[in-house]
């Protein structure tokens, strides 16, 4: 392969020098372009990423318990000759997972998992005076389901301090039974079964359904409360791939036995509107890709028509048609390359500029848009191919003049 002499490079950066005003304008629109593809891509990247943090926060990806209780087969009595029977679903209660530990370490091994946490979780009521709520106790540990949910960032008052009859209640519950740090409440569940406990933190979960529901307790204390000695009664897993969380649950069905449920089939409506904002972006940045391309390409092609002499001149001079279609092909390529630190600049720009009047009540950022490099170097990437690509109809246009007939009719 030749290499590129700067003869071409030279002719090209001539004719852009020559038409300022041409190269000012296809300048201007490919850098509105890469602006724009910035400027949306770190838009909708950091609403489903505050989205995906603000749902995924306080759960796990997925959920692993025990399959349901199968039901039973009553015989009813009748009269009649024929037996009637009557099939009957059993009571649900909370149960444990059998061999859960092995079934853990199973889990553990698997490709992507980066943390398995032990729970018990089941109904109870909490009351305080003549106050009472229903509640969902979970039973925890500590360490393992702090990897799960990031309790340290949640709570608002006191500590993740589980130890002997300690719990950490929501917000609004603890609004709901005007309990504060140091406060006693006592946790009622079915069969009689209950303690008083002293609460020491209150989280705030982001949700005020989970902020009035959930009390988090000892996974001892848990288990003693629901009669489940040594047991759980799910496994809690986060893995590495959020999107890949179906696939996960589905391995983790087929290898266990076990129900499992992922955070996908829990909110449906949620991935459903992620899918389609990702949708949105890409047909908005295609649109915008497709206007630069044009723009280029009849800029060149008009480039091409007001100096068909010159290049006529310049082919019966001896310069070659591969030389000429160079000249074109690297004024599409420096246009993109211009044209994409306008871009970048603009795009920084407005996404520092949307930072700061996207602000919450409390003059933090309404949610984190994501500018990264990576995201920097594509657009730039797109915006050099773009060029190149758009500058060949016009490049082999010109390639293709015959010298005699431009100079004698030109």
């Amino acid at each position: 392969m030749r290499t590129l002499v700067p003869f071409e490079l030279f002719v090209a950066v001539r004719y852009l020098r020559d038409g300022r005003l041409q190269t000012l304008l296809i300048l201007t629109g490919i850098g509105v372009g890469v602006g724009v593809i910035i400027f949306l891509s770190a838009l909708i990247t950091g609403l489903q990423d505050s989205l995906i943090d603000r749902t995924l926060g306080s759960q796990s990806l997925v959920s692993v318990r025990p399959p349901e209780e199968m039901p039973r087969v009553l015989g009813v009595d009748s009269s009649d000759a024929l037996e009637v029977v009557e099939t009957q679903r059993p009571p649900q209660r909370v149960r444990s997972i059998e061999e859960w530990p092995t079934v853990r370490a199973m889990i553990q091994r698997m490709p992507g998992v980066t943390a398995v946490a032990p729970t018990v979780q089941g109904p109870g009521i909490a009351v305080r005076g003549l106050g009472s709520v229903a509640v969902n106790i979970r039973g925890i540990e500590e360490a393992s389901y702090n990897s799960i949910v990031n309790m340290e960032e949640r709570l608002v008052a006191g500590a993740l301090d589980l130890g002997g009859s300690r719990i950490v209640v929501g917000a609004g519950l603890a609004r709901a039974l005007g309990v504060s740090t140091g406060g006693r409440v006592r946790l009622q569940v079915a069969g009689d079964r209950g303690g008083v406990f002293t609460v020491a933190g209150v989280a705030d979960y982001g949700s005020s359904e989970l902020n009035e529901r959930v009390v988090l307790v000892s996974l001892a204390s848990a288990q003693s409360l629901f009669d489940l000695a040594g047991g759980v009664s799910s496994l809690e897993v986060r893995n590495s791939d959020v999107f890949n969380a179906d696939v996960l649950a589905g391995r983790i069905a087929e290898r266990t036995g076990t129900d499992t449920e992922s955070w996908i089939s829990r909110n449906e409506d949620l991935l459903a509107g992620l899918r389609s904002q990702s949708l949105s972006s890409v047909v908005i940045q295609v649109f915008v890709v497709i206007a630069v391309a044009l723009g280029i390409a009849s800029v060149l092609t008009v480039s091409v028509v007001q100096r068909a002499r010159e290049i006529g001149i310049l082919r019966a001079t001896g310069t070659r048609a591969s030389s000429v279609t160079w000249v074109f092909v690297l004024q599409g390529a420096i246009l993109g390359l211009l044209g994409s630190a306008v871009g970048i600049l603009l795009g920084a720009t407005l996404v520092r500029a949307f930072q700061g009047a996207a602000l919450d009540s409390s003059g933090a950022a309404g949610f984190p848009i994501q500018l990264s490099g990576w995201l920097l170097v594509r657009s730039a990437g797109v915006a050099l191919g773009v060029g190149v690509l758009a500058s060949l109809i016009p490049a082999r246009s010109a390639a293709r003049m015959d010298p005699a007939v431009v100079i004698r009719d030109g």
